[in-house]
């Protein structure tokens, strides 16, 4: 099954492909906001290319646990993207994604927006470990 995945930021919105036959997922863009708000066109581009069965947001949380500024903003976005395609959206634990992010790419590579990409294919890659075919009633959209 293929699903994209989301790291929203205030600013920008990193795109990803993942698929839960090979376990793996790729950057394919980052979407900039419009007017403080998710670029919705250019979301429904990619949800009527992919066609995924699921969508994966990534839930920032401070290393404790606890919620971070943007967790109430990310759990609205949830709740808009499952309403708008009618798909299954799962949230990620992120911390540390951007992290290692830079690690693997470099300070650069913040400038140029592809950290945001490259975060969410790790969002996806975090959900797809604990994906579990054999859970299929709880977990597999």
């Amino acid at each position: 099954m293929v699903v994209l995945g989301f790291d929203y930021g205030s600013r920008k919105i990193g795109v990803a492909v993942g698929q839960t036959l090979t376990r793996q997922a790729s950057p394919l863009t980052t979407l900039s906001m419009v007017q403080q708000r998710p670029d919705w066109d250019a979301i429904h581009r990619l949800i009527a290319e992919w066609r995924p069965a699921a969508l994966i947001v990534g839930l920032p949380l401070n290393m404790d646990g606890t919620p971070t500024l943007l967790t109430g903003r990310i759990g609205r976005f949830g709740r808009q993207l499952e309403g708008r395609y009618h798909l299954p959206v799962h949230l990620a634990d992120e911390r540390l994604t951007s992290r290692a992010a830079r690690e693997d790419f470099g300070p650069g590579m913040n400038k140029s927006g592809g950290i945001d990409a490259f975060a969410a294919k790790l969002i996806i890659e975090t959900w797809l470990s604990e994906y579990d075919e054999r859970d299929s009633d709880s977990r597999q959209p």
